[in-house]
């Protein structure tokens, strides 16, 4: 029997072809490319990525095991969300992002990785105040992914990812107003600093009331968006 090379290292397999199409469709779910109701033919997706059916349909049946698509037995669409899907989404983000940021605030030592943040909120304000709504909701992703990718905990990157997922494709009923982006940027301005100064309490309270701010917000343009006003 050959003798075992200690220097060796088992080799990380390539990504499956299911996960490039979950992580696709994921993604397109992300940046809001269908709307609520809309059904998503898998025929099609699978034309559109040069794949197979199989892969799409265990993608699809993936992400509406995670709640971010519907299925009524015939097909899958993305849902709808009612207040009381909102409530509890925010609950659970509520529980498990202040205590990210409390984390990120307490164990980050070199300060400069803070960077991305701050100029991130640069680009927002530029953003904001060109009226530029997609250019804010896009550096707002990019601010978001600069500080959970410093979150220690990786299990509680995955669900925080997965709720914030359920709410991300409504930020175009929200982002698009002005003084809801100038309350966001408070809240963000208020976490950076936060951030900044290694203030743990702070950082989670900052993103406590941010969430707040951003379900009361997300709430009201729900409600005028079902009323027709």
């Amino acid at each position: 029997m050959g003798k075992v090379v200690p220097s060796l290292k088992v080799l990380e397999r390539p990504q499956s072809l299911g996960d490039r199409v979950y992580l696709t469709l994921r993604d397109y779910l992300r940046m809001q490319r269908v709307p609520s109701g809309q059904p998503l033919q898998e025929s099609a997706l699978a034309a559109q990525l040069g794949v197979s059916r199989t892969p799409v349909r265990e993608a699809l049946a993936r992400l509406a095991s995670e709640g971010l698509l519907d299925s009524d037995g015939r097909g899958f669409v993305v849902p709808t969300l009612s207040e009381a899907d909102i409530e509890d989404i925010y609950e659970l983000r509520l529980m498990l992002e202040p205590e990210a940021l409390r984390q990120v605030a307490t164990r980050v030592r070199d300060r400069k990785q803070f960077a991305p943040l701050r100029e991130e909120l640069q680009v927002m304000t530029a953003a904001d105040t060109a009226n530029d709504a997609t250019a804010f909701m896009e550096a707002n992703y990019r601010y978001r992914t600069a500080w959970i990718a410093l979150v220690p905990n990786r299990r509680l990157v995955r669900a925080i990812e997965l709720y914030a997922d359920h709410v991300r494709y409504l930020r175009s009923l929200t982002l698009g107003d002005r003084e809801a982006r100038a309350v966001v940027l408070k809240g963000l301005r208020r976490l950076a600093a936060a951030l900044s100064a290694g203030d743990g309490e702070t950082a989670a309270a900052a993103m406590r009331d941010h969430l707040l701010e951003a379900k009361r917000i997300l709430r009201e343009s729900i409600s005028l968006r079902n009323s027709g006003s």
